[in-house]
């Protein structure tokens, strides 16, 4: 456990450990795998991405240089349920690697982030017809 502060390292940490569960999750496994590959060198690129991502979203450090929604927007339909498995496996691990108080940050950045691309993805205001 790296306790109660942020660092490259943790968030390396907390990146291979959460996408490990991904990809052995029954429901969120297959969705990953499509969008990314099956195998570790697959893998290899999204990870680094994510290092960078949480680096910049933690640490402030703008590693991450992209464009999420639209990453996502880009991938085929999946049910916006599968927001929720992934959030669970998200907290379960961020409690793993840290104490509460950073554990508790994590989780609330991730639950932004998921609202925001729920938002971008699901959200289909009517037209308002006069």
């Amino acid at each position: 456990m790296s306790g109660d502060v942020i660092t490259e390292e943790s968030i390396k940490e907390l990146v291979d450990r959460f996408y490990a569960k991904v990809r052995d999750n029954a429901e969120l496994g297959p969705v990953f795998d499509a969008a990314i590959g099956e195998n570790d060198h697959d893998w290899k690129p999204h990870l680094e991405r994510m290092y960078a991502f949480w680096s910049s979203v933690m640490l402030t450090s703008g590693r991450y240089h992209g464009n999420p929604m639209q990453k996502h927007k880009d991938l085929p339909h999946f049910d916006e349920s599968l927001f929720d498995t992934w959030l669970a496996l998200f907290a379960e691990t961020a409690h793993e690697i840290h104490d509460a108080v950073i554990a508790d940050r994590y989780i609330d950045r991730s639950r932004r982030i998921a609202e925001s691309l729920k938002l971008g993805l699901y959200y289909k205001p009517e037209r308002i017809q006069k």
